[in-house]
């Protein structure tokens, strides 16, 4: 099976045009899909939308927006603005986040991220097949009750009636949600050696409740790329700020998960020394296995290996962030790259 090649935007500020400027060179590469985070950065919507401008046949995809952070039908609404003006190519990428994001910067409970998901992809659907807006759930209702509510539905014609929601998820539950009820599955620190170990359940759970006419699962996975033995400084920098600082102890998913990897000790180690403000120590402390496992560097039969872990993990969309030092070698790399996946 082609794995589709798509690139992995960082959390962009002054250089962002610059940025959009590489990508345009990285679609005309073989590059398929751009995704736009947002954690507590710009939002990503404005630059999707200025990506939808600048691109002419990639897919754009959100990774991810919050799904506290906006209404159901805000949410709704958003997706079918990017997927208008991008012409259907738009793919909704939502996750809960973590409470130290959702309470501590938007000053949102953290609640229920489970349950509010599927309630939310649900109602999301139906925004966009243009339904008169009814909803009773356990943490929506649609419209209020009240003298002034009464059910509406979306004004515009969505470009498409289903638009792909793709679902960050990293416990057990929540992938095998992703497995159920969405077109794909952002996996974020996959480890392509422990992956049927550790998701293997619960994407079969998931699976077991699929709806067929949603289609296979398409599961992707970020790494920062290189075609050449490269320094990964950043990325073991970037794996202790979620290992140890993303969260707050007992309530840390990225910990979590590497955890179910086999790396407790590391984990516990690093989230104490950059919890205690010893940032370099916890850098220091992350696994050299870890730091290789979940990124892809080296010559090119070297990638065809770690393409082959990869594709037997699973993994249907690989998003990648190239490492090269110069703009023009980062597209030649995914020039290649995009011809490694094409012969396989």
């Amino acid at each position: 099976m082609t794995m589709r090649l798509g690139i992995q935007l960082g959390y962009s500020g002054e250089g962002f045009a610059a940025d959009v400027d590489e990508v345009v060179e990285y679609e005309e590469a073989g590059a398929e899909l751009v995704v736009v985070p947002e954690a507590y950065s710009f939002d990503a919507v404005s630059r999707l939308g200025f990506l939808a401008a600048r691109t002419r046949r990639m897919g754009l995809a959100s990774g991810v927006m919050q799904l506290y952070t906006r209404t159901p039908t805000l949410t709704a609404m958003t997706a079918a603005g990017i997927d208008y003006v991008s012409g259907g190519r738009f793919s909704l990428g939502l996750g809960a986040s973590g409470p130290q994001v959702i309470e501590g910067f938007h000053g949102v409970r953290y609640d229920a991220p489970v349950a509010r998901t599927r309630e939310i992809v649900e109602i999301c659907r139906r925004v966009w097949r243009r339904e008169t807006l009814v909803f009773e759930g356990d943490h929506y209702r649609i419209p209020r009750p009240g003298e002034y509510a009464k059910p509406l539905k979306l004004i515009n014609h969505p470009v498409r009636p289903r638009i792909p929601v793709l679902l960050a998820a990293m416990g057990p539950r929540n992938v095998a949600l992703a497995a159920e009820i969405a077109e794909g599955w952002q996996a974020l620190w996959l480890d392509p050696r422990a992956a049927g170990r550790v998701f293997g359940d619960a994407l079969a759970d998931g699976r077991s409740r699929r709806d067929p006419a949603l289609g296979p699962l398409d599961i992707s996975v970020p790494v920062p790329f290189a075609l050449r033995e490269q320094g990964l400084d950043r990325h073991r920098a970037q794996l202790a700020l979620y290992l140890g600082g993303m969260g707050a102890r007992g309530r840390n998913f990225s910990n979590d998960l590497v955890r179910r990897y086999g790396y407790a000790d590391a984990a516990t180690r690093i989230q104490e020394l950059y919890l205690s403000g010893r940032r370099a120590e916890a850098v220091a402390a992350v696994p050299e296995d870890l730091v290789a496992a979940t990124s892809l560097t080296g010559p090119p039969d070297e990638i065809r290996r770690r393409l082959d872990a990869l594709a037997g993990a699973g993994v249907t969309t690989l998003l990648v962030s190239p490492l090269a030092a110069e703009r023009a070698e980062r597209v030649k790399d995914v020039q290649t790259l995009a011809t490694l996946l094409a012969t396989r």
